[in-house]
């Protein structure tokens, strides 16, 4: 679970009603049957067209993707893949074999499978690879669903205000109708603003952070089998693998290892 997408929606709704208390207000005052349908209502109407019905019905594995979901650990992969380069270069890369096992990622565990089989290395590569991108294609729709939402909400929102100052307009007749006209008419607007900020385009911005996570995680994987394979050396196939880290993360690579050999 990533604590961060948790703690950071909490932090934000805790923000927004302790400001409507602290500056006077009623939450209650805020609740408006039709404004919530013309938000909530035509922001999902919009995206039933928008996408097909089965990818709407899977929007909820997508947002909880981006809370629960955890990409893993770069510099802990390259641990274990330079300790399968080790195996496989002292045993054999059949030894391989005894390890798939404890191989947490399915991912390593189809790369490792196909090398001890003995498959071309250029078609280990083409799946890996192909697999990969029908990935990214997968993170990047259930983004645009997110994306989209956060399009339409506050546009919904812009319509319902719209709607309520003809409404209120058609009124002028009663002047102490105008300000209670004009706030509900502003709830719309309300609405679609915090469907958009709080939770629609955080989310999609957190998927597509971790949706980098998983992809730097998925290549170095590839690197590593497609260098396990060619017979590399461990030490060949650690400095393969760290490029793909950034300096700060290789200096502290290079130091635990440092402090484990000492």
């Amino acid at each position: 679970m990533d604590i961060g997408t948790i703690a950071g929606l909490f932090v934000a709704i805790v923000a927004i009603i302790a400001s409507i208390i602290l500056g006077g207000g009623e939450l209650g005052s805020l609740f408006n049957l039709p404004s919530i349908l013309i938000v909530f209502g035509g922001t999902f109407g919009a995206i039933v067209v928008a996408f097909p019905v089965a990818r709407i019905l899977k929007l909820h594995s997508v947002i909880l993707k981006s809370v629960f979901n955890s990409a893993g650990d770069p510099t802990q992969l390259i641990k274990d893949m330079v300790r399968y380069a080790e195996v496989a270069r002292r045993e054999g890369i059949l030894a391989l074999e005894n390890l798939i096992e404890e191989m947490s990622d399915p991912f390593i565990v189809r790369g490792v499978k196909m090398a001890v089989d003995g498959t071309d290395p250029e078609l280990i590569r083409e799946i890996m690879d192909t697999e990969l991108e029908a990935l990214v294609e997968r993170h990047t729709q259930g983004k645009k669903v997110l994306d989209q939402v956060g399009r339409y909400a506050p546009a919904f929102g812009m319509i319902g205000t719209l709607m309520g100052l003809i409404f209120m307009l058609q009124n002028m007749d009663d002047p102490s109708a105008i300000g209670p006209g004009m706030a509900v008419a502003l709830i719309t607007t309300l609405y679609g603003a915090l469907i958009a900020n709080v939770a629609a385009n955080p989310l999609a911005d957190k998927l597509a952070a971790t949706s980098d996570q998983e992809i730097l995680i998925k290549t170095i994987i590839i690197a590593g089998v497609m260098s396990i394979q060619s017979g590399d050396n461990p030490r060949v196939v650690e400095s393969k693998l760290l490029t793909y880290l950034p300096p700060s993360e290789r200096m502290a690579f290079d130091d635990e290892a440092g402090r484990q050999a000492a």
